[in-house]
């Protein structure tokens, strides 16, 4: 079985890499630190799992994630966070990811999962479900950062950090007249106009950290 672990935490691979080793020795277990790394391994090899960190330099965990989904179709991907359930979880299951897991979720949870995932099914918890009946049954109202893209998401979330967009163009390898037009997108779909009021919301949802 080979696995690929891809977040730029040292530390959180390491514990994750010990957990897997615990439940399969014999596993072939690789590291990747960020997005890049990530998405070369997946166009080197085949894998059985990859355990996928959204937040990463470079490309998001989620831009990844489509990678994956296409090169891979047949790998389950785990994805991982310390956002909210709420906030990430829906929109990774629907970009196809077969699990998505907090990282301060238990030791148990996180091997539940991957066993779960390893048998062909997609793992959702018990809070995620509940959340899952609420939206179907307009309990909950949607927000309007749902309303997008996750690379707009990710926009959104690097100016709330203080990025300039000359800076997020860097980052993502792209002009930084494309990011100015992700930015007008952004404003347009949740009616907030200024850095302020972008940064103030981003906060209250908890869409960084």
């Amino acid at each position: 079985m080979k696995i690929l672990i891809a977040d730029d935490h040292a530390i959180v691979r390491r514990g994750l890499r010990s957990l897997l080793e615990q439940e399969h020795p014999t596993a072939k277990i690789s590291e990747a630190q960020d997005s890049s790394e990530a998405t070369d391994l997946l166009m080197a090899q085949t894998w059985n799992l990859i355990l996928l960190d959204i937040s990463m330099p470079g490309r998001s965990g989620l831009d990844v994630l489509e990678d994956a989904r296409r090169l891979q179709p047949q790998t389950p991907v785990i994805m991982l966070s310390l956002y909210p359930e709420e906030e990430f979880a829906m929109r990774s299951m629907k970009l196809g990811a077969a699990a998505y897991l907090n990282k301060q979720s238990a030791s148990d949870e996180l091997i539940t999962a991957v066993r779960c995932v390893l048998d062909g099914h997609k793992y959702i918890t018990t809070s995620l479900a509940e959340r899952m009946a609420a939206t179907l049954g307009g309990e909950i109202p949607s927000q309007p950062h749902e309303a997008l893209s996750h690379r707009e998401l990710q926009v959104l979330r690097m100016i709330a950090l203080g990025q300039t967009l000359k800076e997020i163009a860097a980052e993502l390898v792209l002009s930084e007249k494309t990011i100015a037009t992700y930015r007008s997108r952004i404003s347009q779909k949740m009616g907030l106009g200024t850095k302020v009021e972008l940064t103030r919301y981003a906060l209250q949802h908890k869409l960084v950290e």
